[in-house]
């Protein structure tokens, strides 16, 4: 699936992962391919991803996150 991080100001990634592990509000969930379609609030906390077999993780303050057709847009605040 794809996933896509982006910002007010740019793209921060674009590329193909395994999964995504996200904060929701309402506690944290996991992303895999052919999730079903979702939006939801993000608060602050980690975001992971796997790509390429390697585990990336990284500091969020909040956003809203979209799953559809195997891509997940997450929007940062």
């Amino acid at each position: 699936m794809t996933l896509k991080i982006i910002s007010a100001e740019q793209i921060e990634f674009e590329g193909t992962v395994e999964q995504v592990t996200l904060p929701g509000v309402m506690g944290r969930f996991q992303v895999l391919n052919n999730h079903a379609a979702l939006i939801a609030a993000l608060q602050a906390g980690t975001m992971s991803y796997v790509a390429e077999g390697k585990t990336v993780e990284r500091e969020i303050h909040g956003g809203v996150a979209d799953v559809k057709d195997n891509v997940v847009s997450v929007c940062l605040y």
